[in-house]
């Protein structure tokens, strides 16, 4: 049975560019229930960059609806047009978020755009302007969650006003920042080869099992109390030896699975070249191309910014174990630098690597290290 749904979108910011956000909702087309809310903060930012993040966030929540059938509804004539093929994405700085756009809309059956007045879209632009005052005051903060009881990243941090759906943050600005150890898993049959490993399981080998527990033999001294894995086997292994050496239980996120590789998997690079080179080069050449029937860089960034955004609502201010893979750690690194999609292929990170992130809720992040090796040394670490 197709379900249709509507999402309605806007962004903004105060000044142009200033403190900016964006809300959207999610509507069933035949009763008109609301299915499902997104709004964040997003730091400084223009009107358009904010428009065009409430349009992503809509998307999502559409494809985590189930939706067949799209209806969007915007008061930004320049989204529209674009989105619609009319009008030219002229302005670098669009053109990546016009492009985690489009791949979201290929993975819907059917998408269509339309204008409307502010006058029609005041849901969204309610939950935009509530974004746009958490930021003006130093909130990060996420409107989130599908229709239903509310988890604990579904309060917000400071008091608020009764809502129909009951809104997330970080922590107020003052407050200490969130610390991420990001812990990429160690050697798997594959990575000795260095061939493609995505959403594949392979499991650890025994060197991947010392690098493990060197890592988890390194972090018991540390102050983290949480400790979040990717849902693959090769980082849950890793993400075990770590939370025991702690006495923790390890949590589970799936935004932190790696990127899908899609017919490639198993593959070197080298055998992918002989076989796909102009799908290969292309992929090179745009972080919004995927491998065939695989996952762009693009939406590998947009799933892995909301995980972090997730993790940071439940656990603000904490210091928190990341066990993840070489894509997404990669990712959260280039967010936190605020650098373009093209320094993934600057970046080096070595097996059972430790990088460490600072999450502040005025927006900005600092790298305090990356591709941290000297737990492992003794052992033998493939250049990979």
């Amino acid at each position: 049975m197709t379900r249709r749904v509507i999402v309605e979108a806007d962004g903004g910011s105060r000044g142009n560019p200033g403190p900016a956000g964006y809300g959207a909702v999610v509507l069933d087309a035949v009763t008109g229930e609301v299915l499902a809310e997104r709004a964040a903060g997003i730091g400084r930012a223009t009107n358009n960059v904010a428009e065009y993040e409430g349009l992503i966030a809509g998307l999502t929540a559409a494809l985590e609806v189930g939706a067949d059938d799209v209806e969007v509804r915007m008061d930004s004539k320049l989204v529209v047009e674009q989105m619609s093929g009319r009008w030219q994405v002229k302005h670098e700085s669009m053109k990546p978020l016009y492009r985690q756009a489009k791949e979201l809309v290929a993975r819907l059956p059917r998408v269509r755009f339309s204008w409307i007045p502010r006058e029609q879209n005041k849901h969204a632009d309610r939950l935009a302007n509530e974004a746009m005052d958490a930021a003006a005051k130093g909130l990060m903060w996420r409107a989130g969650g599908d229709t239903g009881p509310a988890d604990a990243a579904d309060t917000w941090l400071a008091s608020q006003p009764a809502a129909p759906h009951r809104l997330s943050g970080w922590q107020d600005a003052p407050g200490p920042p969130t610390t991420t150890l990001l812990l990429r898993h160690g050697q798997t049959p594959l990575s000795i080869e260095k061939r493609f490993s995505g959403t594949g399981d392979p499991a650890l080998t025994e060197v991947g099992l010392a690098q493990a527990a060197a890592a988890a033999g390194r972090l018991a001294s540390s102050a983290a109390t949480v400790v979040v894995s990717s849902p693959l086997g090769r980082a849950r292994q890793t993400a075990q030896a770590v939370a025991s050496a702690l006495g923790l239980e390890e949590e589970v996120e799936d935004g932190f699975h790696e990127t899908d590789f899609g017919d490639w998997e198993g593959y070197t690079f080298a055998e992918v070249r002989e076989r796909w080179p102009r799908e290969m080069d292309a992929w090179l050449a745009d972080s919004s191309v995927a491998p065939p029937f695989g996952e762009s860089f693009d939406a590998t960034a947009t799933r892995v910014r909301q995980a972090r955004d997730r993790v940071l609502a439940r656990h603000g201010g904490k210091t928190v174990i990341i066990v993840s893979h070489v894509t997404p750690i990669k990712t959260l690194l280039r967010i936190a630098l605020d650098a373009p999609p093209s320094a993934l292929y600057r970046m080096h990170l070595d097996l059972a690597c430790l990088s460490e992130v600072q999450w502040f809720a005025d927006g900005p992040a600092v790298v305090r290290s990356m591709n941290d090796t000297h737990h492992l040394d003794g052992l033998a670490v493939p250049d990979q």
